[in-house]
């Protein structure tokens, strides 16, 4: 049987990530481009001529290399700085005249669903009912409350409107700094806390287990374990204690940006936004409670092509009017 292959495209602040899976399910490639689409948004509310330069670019690198594929079926989304961003449709309309591909802005609520279904599996019915996927991005985080089981139900989801981009742009937070720093932990533990009271999160915390996806959590994990490089596919899965974020914090509140840069774990490219990042991570997770984390490099992407294939194996029993699952 000819091979099928499925595609999804997940356009962050930061990066924008492709994934394709063959009708098994089986990653046959991946990829993340650093766009730094939200670089400059704050100032106007808009996506400058280079944020929109690269993004262009790495749409006609991903197009090329799905054209090697007999994609059955792609869904695009765009996520916080294309729902911000005044000039975000002129700029995803360029991307469907040049290059065939349309990219659905969808909402916190979507974005939340999709990495549910994309980040479960780490920890699907594995001792506790309920899970909280932490999704830290660029231009947004969402905190998702959902049942630890086969299908998974959302039972309440927050979007915080800082990432890691964002927050460091907005409270200086390229390197530490104590004031600014306690800014920005006041502003999260408000959405933290507003999350545990509409959840009635104090009556069900020793019943969760907790998931934290992006690049964050991965590079996190890499410096925890003390990783010489570091390599995302070997963080995706890696467990960690809340209380060793503090330990990587503290020895980061004494580091330039050039030094931070020099961390093979972190990289030239997540220098200035890693602080603020972490500071995040810390706020969010301290309130939380939460005691091991598990790192996941699956996410939306992940919960897109699953659904595709899902819903082309329906279609096929449609048309066909039997049982049919492409093998």
């Amino acid at each position: 049987m000819t091979n099928k292959y499925f595609a999804s495209i997940d356009l962050g602040t930061n990066s924008c990530r492709l994934l394709i899976v063959n009708q098994n399910g089986q990653t046959v490639y991946q990829d993340s481009i650093p766009t730094r689409l939200g670089e400059g948004l704050q100032s106007e509310m808009k996506l400058t001529p280079d944020a929109i330069a690269r993004g262009l670019d790495c749409f006609q690198q991903y197009k090329r290399i799905m054209d090697k594929y007999a994609i059955v079926k792609l869904r695009a989304i765009a996520t916080e700085a294309c729902r911000s961003a005044k000039n975000a449709g002129d700029f995803l309309q360029k991307v469907y005249e040049k290059y065939g591909i349309h990219v659905e802005v969808v909402d916190a609520k979507e974005e939340a669903r999709l990495n549910l279904k994309g980040a479960i599996s780490h920890v699907r019915k594995k001792n506790k009912p309920y899970v909280v996927i932490v999704d830290l991005g660029g231009g947004s985080t969402e905190i998702t409350l959902a049942t630890n089981e086969d299908s998974p139900q959302m039972v309440a989801s927050v979007s915080i409107p800082w990432g890691s981009i964002t927050a460091s742009d907005a409270f200086k937070l390229e390197t530490y700094n104590e004031i600014n720093a306690s800014r920005f932990r006041e502003d999260v533990k408000r959405w933290v806390d507003g999350f545990k009271r509409t959840t009635y999160y104090d009556d069900l915390k020793q019943d969760v287990c907790f998931v934290a996806t992006s690049s964050t959590p991965l590079r996190l994990a890499a410096i925890i374990k003390n990783h010489e490089t570091y390599d995302r596919m070997k963080c995706d899965g890696l467990k960690f204690k809340r209380k060793d974020i503090n330990a990587v914090l503290d020895k980061l509140k004494t580091q330039s940006v050039e030094e931070m840069a020099k961390n093979p774990c972190i990289g030239e490219k997540r220098a200035k936004m890693f602080v603020a990042a972490l500071v995040m991570f810390k706020e969010i997770f301290d309130g939380l409670e939460a005691d091991e984390l598990v790192a996941s490099l699956k996410s939306a992407k992940d919960g897109i092509v699953e659904e595709l294939i899902e819903k082309y194996n329906a279609e096929q029993v449609k048309e066909n009017g039997k049982t049919h699952k492409i093998s």
